[in-house]
């Protein structure tokens, strides 16, 4: 019985999957790492060299206006910054609000693959 009852539910996840168009799983796709949230790594370049690095970052938000909802031109986010990039919080490096812009700030992005 718990057999057929995973079976089917399997097969309605792949049917709904299918349905839907590439940018409605990458929302959803991101919607659960959203909730299950990552261990991000954010880097800030200038002049070719890295300045800053943000590391145990759960997620980066895209900003949206207060009234028109449409998405403004910064990221934000929280984490530790790493002022000696060891990828470790060390005593005395804080968690902190950070804002990007989109359009001037060099950054990469990725999850801390230790």
């Amino acid at each position: 019985m718990k057999k057929i009852f995973f079976l089917t539910c399997s097969l309605f996840v792949l049917f709904f999957m299918s349905a839907c168009t590439q940018e409605t799983q990458n929302k959803i796709g991101r919607a659960i790492q959203n909730w299950t949230g990552t261990n991000g790594v954010l880097e800030i370049y200038a002049g070719g060299k890295k300045i800053k690095q943000f590391i145990k970052i759960d997620k980066m938000s895209t900003a949206m206006g207060t009234k028109d909802q449409e998405a403004r031109s910064y990221r934000y986010g929280y984490g530790y910054l790493d002022e000696n990039f060891n990828m470790k919080v060390d005593s005395g490096e804080k968690r902190v609000y950070f804002e990007i812009s989109d359009y001037s700030t060099p950054y990469i992005f990725f999850e801390n693959p230790n």
